[in-house]
């Protein structure tokens, strides 16, 4: 989401589909779009593969296997995880985490989790829904002039200058005024150097 972004007001000239591009765009901006996206895409590959067949003249090729039902499951679960993230964004992160187990269980459940192309899917969507966070509009400064600017970054370094001085010449140590002037005043010295317990 880019809160800078400037906001769409449409004018009377404006095309239909100029104006549901910048809907959808602005609709898309505010939830992880493209996790919930690819988490849709993760599914169609793991139900797809177990219950296809390719047909080659008389010949049937299936990839039948015991698992349909598993591969169903994940497909659908998916799905559903991808198009609930975008109406609810606040499961962002168990949304993104149970895309990632679900990719991780596709892999011996339904052939290679759709030949590798759902895992993978799954696994970005899921990486995607952890890293997406809501965006917020930057903070409204207050406009100075350019003198003013300039008056108060000379002022910082003025006082970083000072500051840096204070504590002597630079590069060379000087003594802090927190620390004791002998040695023998602190505790590890004190009593001959034994510490007692107690």
């Amino acid at each position: 989401m880019n809160p800078q972004a400037p906001v769409y007001v449409r004018r009377s000239d404006d095309a239909l589909l100029t104006v549901a591009y910048y809907h959808f765009y602005a609709w898309r901006g505010r939830r992880p779009f493209w996790a919930g996206f690819f988490m849709l895409l993760a599914g169609v590959p793991i139900i797809y593969f177990p219950y296809g067949d390719v047909r080659l003249g008389n010949v049937t090729m299936a990839m039948a296997t015991t698992t349909g039902s598993g591969s169903l499951i994940i497909g659908v679960l998916l799905i559903t995880l991808g198009l609930a993230l975008w109406f609810q964004h606040g499961i962002r992160v168990f949304a993104g985490v149970a895309s990632i187990l679900l990719a991780l269980v596709s892999l011996p459940v339904s052939n290679l989790g759709g030949f590798f192309a759902g895992f993978i899917a799954a696994m970005i969507g899921g990486g995607l829904s952890l890293a997406w966070v809501p965006g917020r509009p930057a903070d409204e400064a207050p406009v100075e002039s350019p003198a003013e600017a300039t008056e108060a970054a000379s002022a910082a370094v003025d006082m970083a200058k000072a500051e840096a001085m204070a504590g002597g010449f630079q590069g060379i140590p000087a003594p802090r005024e927190t620390e004791t002037a002998h040695a023998s005043e602190t505790t590890a010295h004190a009593d001959g150097g034994r510490n007692s317990a107690g």
